[in-house]
């Protein structure tokens, strides 16, 4: 037989949320990801396979027809590269049916493709003096024929267009936050400081001083170049707040959302 328990012993308190606590801490963590279906994509492979080789062609075209040591000074051909990188991962991600690769990665370089056409299409395509990197020091005489076309159009349109297409209708929606938009600023930014330093570095008169017009601090001056810079990085900033906002409201499709974690059948009760 059990002793039976003093009547003259007080309950002992019961601390709120302790239990409950305690209890959830004994779960284990599952991450969402883990529960959504693997399903492979072949055909967005594909399509994402087409967009890192056509990346490659592009920047390989561009050394061949330009300076190899002066090529890739130019923004256009470092996002390009990562446009490579990142396609052939998402590429392999979605053939293997992996889990994708994180949002702010893809936005991060949509950013970076897109900016580098709008700035080519909106501030140097339509110079009089045509602008292009594989012409000599970075400009031509008159509007680009041949393969310097077409490595243009490669480099910014073609590729900006189908990153654009593929993160539009191929990724899932809603998983960027404001808080990335301000990550995605040291690139850019970056950049254009170390180009303006070195340029500032290099003695008078070296060809290829400055790889865009824009920041040649010794024909428009000092100022005017800051706040070229300061331009850029404010309008750039506003794209990528932007994607943000446009990832919030893009719709998805529902066979790549992930399926709703229920541990029982839907119904009606109070207890849904």
């Amino acid at each position: 037989m059990t002793a039976p328990i003093p009547a003259d012993i007080p309950d002992i308190p019961r601390i709120p949320g302790i239990a409950a606590n305690a209890a959830a801490a004994a779960v284990p963590v599952v991450p969402a990801y883990a529960v959504v279906p693997r399903v492979r994509r072949p055909l967005v492979a594909a399509f994402r396979l087409l967009i890192a080789l056509s990346a490659v062609a592009g920047v390989a075209l561009a050394l061949l027809l330009g300076s190899p040591t002066r090529v890739p000074g130019y923004f256009t051909i470092l996002s390009t590269l990562m446009v490579a990188v990142v396609s052939t991962v998402t590429a392999r991600r979605a053939w293997t049916a992996r889990h994708p690769l994180r949002a702010s990665v893809t936005a991060c370089t949509l950013l970076y493709a897109v900016g580098g056409s709008l700035v080519y299409h909106l501030l140097l395509a339509d110079n009089p003096t045509t602008f292009s990197m594989t012409g000599a020091a970075g400009q031509a005489t008159g509007p680009l024929t041949g393969w310097h076309a077409l490595t243009s159009l490669l480099l910014h349109t073609v590729i900006p267009v189908a990153v654009a297409v593929d993160w539009l209708l191929l990724t899932l929606p809603g998983a960027l936050r404001l808080q990335s938009a301000i990550t995605w600023m040291i690139l850019p930014l970056a950049y254009l400081a170390c180009t303006v330093a070195r340029g500032l570095l290099l003695p008078p008169g070296t060809q290829d001083r400055y790889p865009y017009p824009f920041l040649d601090v010794s024909e428009l001056g000092f100022v005017e170049v800051l706040g070229n810079i300061a331009i850029l990085g404010v309008a750039c900033y506003g794209l990528a707040v932007l994607i943000v906002a446009v990832d919030h409201v893009r719709p998805g499709s529902r066979r790549h959302r992930p399926p709703e974690n229920r541990i029982s059948s839907p119904a009606t009760s109070g207890l849904k």
